[in-house]
């Protein structure tokens, strides 16, 4: 049995190395062998090639990367020697780590709860429960139970009482919608994760924005999707992005996906809100092309920084063809504990998703949908206009704090949802999120959110820090770049085989 876990292409992997910066040696110069093997060895250290990961073989790469082979198995050979690679003779070669390494941690994994007082957690964007209109909601939900208690409990569409909420909310938002066309999820990732597994097979090609939804992008990966990366148009890391339309265009017309995964809403981890202009361009390209639009909203109700009269109306909205398929959450603006997410489709193809979702988890918690529809239907404007001004506040306390202690980092003020992301002015965020366990911060690095390694130098930080503790957080992160960057110039300027992991 084969012991690697995954393969990566030559032209892949050359495309992930040309992400790997190395700061300058002591001497000035490196073989040409020593700096292949070191962005090797960086990229696994910080997580951007998994450990596991079969390389390709020596001719393949010598000729991706226009090196000699001779090269090539000279930069293996000095991984083999160090620990970082595993051969057998007509196996190939796979990627390792030296005995008493640990591989990078994962900060959008949920931190346990023993840590919580020892590191600030900026690796997941979930907001805490707003306890007393939880309590109120639950106290209701309790009420309601026995009249559903009777029976097996299995809806595999969603409870009717909170179909028709949700429906209703559409409508109140410009897009007239009937229970028919909802299916409600155990939140918005098994909706995406349904979606993916009833519509898609291995080897489709599913165009991305880049960045996009991290935990998205992986189950794409894992699906056996072949992602095609869109990147955003941005003018300045101080300006929120666009879509670039004409990239958009010639992916569609040229690739022909059979899916096209968008976040218009308060995008994650950009925090841009995408205008109707430019969703109406887009979805005329994706029907053109023949590609189901699958846009998450899972943010759209967090408008903190964009008045309700300033938001576009749902892209499902400019839709006449039902070429959009839409997903939303109660997670963002009621709790993540919750798990309750949604699926707004055509009438027959929620009927196909119902179809296949008996077969994975049946149904959501009755209890946890009664809880919502409360929460979304009677106390909806009390929830809004709480997690609102808990959001205003946190960006009002954290925005000022970080350009106060990182005066070099830059980004543009989020018009709305739960991220901020972070140009660090050229620091390794992986690097970054490695010294935030030495520093007590957790930090979600960059490269998480793109492609192939994109967007290394980047951080996401979740809008979620009380705003008594941004002064502390934006202190924490300074210390975090300071060390980061000394340890950048002590393990890689000079050469040092060992890797601190």
């Amino acid at each position: 049995m084969a012991e690697w876990q995954s393969t990566i292409s030559p032209a892949a992997l050359g495309r992930l190395l040309g992400t790997a910066r190395l700061p300058e040696p002591a001497g000035g110069h490196r073989p040409a062998y020593l700096l292949l093997a070191r962005q090797l060895q960086l990229l696994l250290g910080e997580g951007r090639l998994a450990v596991g990961t079969r390389l390709p073989a020596e001719r393949e790469l010598a000729g991706a990367l226009a090196l000699s082979r001779t090269t090539i198995a000279t930069a293996y050979q000095t991984l083999r020697t160090e620990g970082y690679l595993h051969s057998r003779r007509g196996a190939g070669s796979w990627t390792a780590l030296p005995e008493g390494s640990h591989p990078p941690g994962n900060a959008l994994f949920p931190l346990p709860p023993d840590e919580r007082e020892r590191l600030i957690d900026l690796g997941v964007a979930s907001p805490p429960g707003p306890q007393a209109l939880l309590a109120r909601a639950a106290a209701r939900a309790v009420e309601l139970l026995p009249a559903y208690a009777g029976g097996h409990g299995h809806y595999p569409t969603g409870l009717p009482v909170l179909r028709e909420v949700v429906a209703q909310r559409y409508t109140e938002r410009g897009l007239p919608t009937t229970p028919d066309q909802l299916l409600i999820t155990s939140g918005a990732l098994s909706a995406l994760g349904l979606v993916r597994s009833t519509l898609l097979r291995t080897g489709d090609r599913v165009a991305v924005e880049t960045p996009s939804y991290a935990h998205v992008l992986q189950g794409l990966r894992a699906e056996g999707a072949r992602l095609v990366a869109v990147p955003q148009q941005r003018e300045s890391p101080e300006q929120l992005p666009r879509w670039d339309l004409a990239q958009w265009q010639r992916v569609l017309h040229g690739a022909a996906p059979r899916l096209a995964y968008v976040v218009p809403d308060f995008h994650n981890p950009t925090g841009a809100l995408i205008g109707e202009d430019q969703r109406r361009t887009l979805l005329g390209a994706a029907r053109a092309a023949g590609t189901l639009l699958l846009v998450d909203e899972t943010m759209a109700e967090l408008n903190w920084h964009t008045p309700d009269d300033r938001m576009p109306r749902p892209t499902a909205a400019l839709d006449r063809a039902a070429q959009v398929i839409t997903v939303g959450s109660a997670g963002k603006l009621a709790w993540g504990g919750l798990r309750v997410g949604w699926v707004r489709a055509a009438p027959a193809l929620i009927r196909q998703l119902a179809d296949e979702r008996v077969h994975h988890d049946l149904a959501t918690s009755v209890l946890d949908q009664l809880v919502c529809a409360t929460m979304l239907g009677e106390l909806l404007p009390e929830l809004r206009a709480l997690r609102l001004g808990q959001l205003r506040a946190s960006a009002a306390a954290l925005l000022p704090a970080l350009r106060a202690q990182l005066p070099h980092w830059r980004f543009a003020e989020p018009a709305g949802g739960l991220t901020l992301w972070l140009d660090t002015a050229g620091l390794s965020g992986a690097a970054l999120a490695r010294a935030g366990e030495r520093t007590g911060v957790r930090i979600a690095a960059g490269s998480r959110f793109g492609v192939d390694g994109a967007f290394e130098a980047f951080v996401r930080v979740p809008l979620t820090v009380p705003p008594a503790a941004a002064a502390l957080t934006a202190e924490r992160l300074a210390a975090t770049a300071e060390l980061a960057a000394r340890d950048a110039a002590q393990t890689w300027g000079a050469d040092q085989p060992t890797l601190a992991v």
